[in-house]
């Protein structure tokens, strides 16, 4: 049994503590800390948690603790990590891995220094959604993968989130390293590590006005950029264009994820989610006639291959991590996996403070897809 602790039980770890007590096996939620002790106290009275500790330095210290889940706020994530590692536990930690490439970089030599385990969030791509498109990719259903679309549309969070002001501070704000994660995750471990990055990135309202409470009423200053777009080139010299933002109303019709290939196109669900429907058109030319195109040349929609993991199942990359712990293999949701997803996201802002192309460094190759 992996004992589990959790640095930071704010609004995510409702899932993770009911999919880790109920979902899967071999994971034990042995304490929990928060800097808002009532947090902590209500985590610990639902889910009969045995320890409260009273700050993560008494975690960290715990000899009961095999793991450390980091559920703490985007910049927090590289210290609250940093300390869990020199303690001695492996860590999982929510996305991004850092709010900084260095600091991402730094963690994943401290855990091999150390011989520790590292991995962590999004764990999306583990679904039967992005799985059963993996597989349907890898069989040639749509032939070669020239190039991909993928939106994040919306709002932004002042309008229902208690308190949204560090989604719009710098470091680790923004809508590139709150959303983005799912979405250069997905195209990853669809198309490939990427090659290199254009970018431009602005910020459209320099106050944002809060109209959830208790806080409604109230505005926040924003120094993160809220709109970004980007050309990525993939390894495998694919194509991709991303666009992510925070200021504009969501439209309906518009794809999370699309691929274009040589035989046809996909439609990828919402990287976001765990399932979702997949969706594909085959060319009228990969077929004798008309009639033989699946659909008549129309969006049709796919079962994915997979039955397992359709419904939110955060945590499945902690308990992937967990067997390959045990069975001595390589997690899928790695640490390396994290630090070119976060690459990739911050040369967005760098290509679009320098107006250049820029070129992607960390090594990553997609683990193997999940057993069906």
């Amino acid at each position: 049994m992996a004992r589990i602790a959790f640095v930071g039980v704010g609004d995510i770890s409702g899932i993770y503590l009911k999919n880790i007590t109920h979902l899967f096996d071999g994971l034990e939620v042995v304490g929990v800390c928060d800097l808002v002790r009532e947090k902590a106290e209500k985590a610990a009275r639902e889910y009969s948690i045995p320890k409260l500790y009273e700050n993560m330095h008494e975690l960290f210290a715990d000899p009961q603790v095999d793991i450390v889940l980091n559920l703490t706020r985007p910049n927090e994530h590289y210290k609250v990590t940093k300390a869990a590692l020199e303690a001695g536990k492996h860590v999982y930690s929510e996305k991004p891995l850092a709010a900084e490439v260095g600091q991402g970089r730094e963690l994943l030599l401290l855990a091999e220094s150390r011989g520790l385990w590292l991995c962590g969030a999004p764990d999306t791509f583990l679904g039967a959604g992005q799985q059963g498109c993996r597989r349907l990719l890898e069989e040639g259903l749509i032939g070669r993968p020239v190039g991909a679309a993928a939106h994040m549309i919306c709002r932004g969070h002042e309008s229902w989130h208690p308190d949204p002001a560090f989604y719009y501070e710098a470091p680790g704000g923004g809508p590139l390293l709150d959303m983005g994660p799912y979405y250069i995750t997905a195209l990853v471990n669809l198309l490939g590590p990427v090659r290199s990055v254009m970018g431009m990135t602005k910020i459209s309202f320099p106050r944002r006005g809060i109209t959830s409470e208790p806080l409604a009423g109230t505005d926040i200053g924003v120094s993160v950029p809220t709109c970004a777009m980007a050309l990525l080139h993939f390894r495998s010299d694919a194509l991709a264009t991303l666009f992510v933002t925070f200021d504009v109303f969501s439209m309906p019709g518009v794809n999370n994820i699309e691929i274009y290939g040589t035989k046809g196109n996909m439609i990828v669900p919402d990287p976001n989610n765990f399932g979702g429907e997949i969706q594909i058109k085959l060319g009228e030319a990969n077929a004798p006639n008309a009639a033989e195109v699946p659909g008549g040349g129309r969006w049709i929609p796919i079962d994915s291959p997979y039955d397992a993991y359709g419904e939110n199942s955060r945590a499945l990359g902690l308990a992937d991590m967990v067997s390959a712990m045990r069975e001595g293999r390589s997690a899928r949701a790695s640490a390396a996996q994290m630090l070119h997803v976060l690459e990739v996201l911050q040369a967005v802002s760098r290509s679009s403070e320098s107006g250049k192309e820029v070129d992607i460094e960390a090594p990553f190759a997609p683990a193997p897809r999940m057993a069906l």
